[in-house]
């Protein structure tokens, strides 16, 4: 079972998303107050069902948002975004290798988002 991990930072709060294994799986943003990090974790819940938009692939569709969307980053990795309705990103993953492990990263989220707890550290 996966569990959204809230923990203080310099700068404000954030919150990983952490699979059964542990693994980091998707990371927020900096927010300044608590409320808004739980806020964040809500709209992960509420948005974490979207479709996958592959921006690797040329000539790609453009879906409207909520949705994840996949890229290449500046080292050639590929990561994933989780965009609200609104367009916002409320959720980034690590830099993944292969194309498949981001994928399954997307997967995973989708799994484990809707029922995972909230834990402070």
């Amino acid at each position: 079972m996966g569990k959204f991990v809230v923990r203080e930072t310099k700068t404000g709060v954030k919150f990983d998303l952490k699979a059964g294994n542990g693994e980091v799986i998707a990371t927020s943003e900096v927010y300044s107050a608590e409320k808004s990090c739980l806020n964040g974790i809500e709209s992960v819940r509420a948005n974490c069902a979207a479709a996958v938009e592959d921006q690797t692939v040329e000539g790609f569709e453009e879906l409207k948002h909520p949705k994840y969307e996949v890229y290449l980053d500046k080292a050639g990795e590929f990561r994933f975004r989780l965009k609200a309705r609104n367009g916002e990103i409320i959720a980034t993953s690590e830099g993944y290798k292969a194309k498949a492990s981001c994928l399954n990263g997307i997967e995973s989220v989708k799994k484990n988002a809707p029922e995972a707890e909230i834990v402070k550290e």
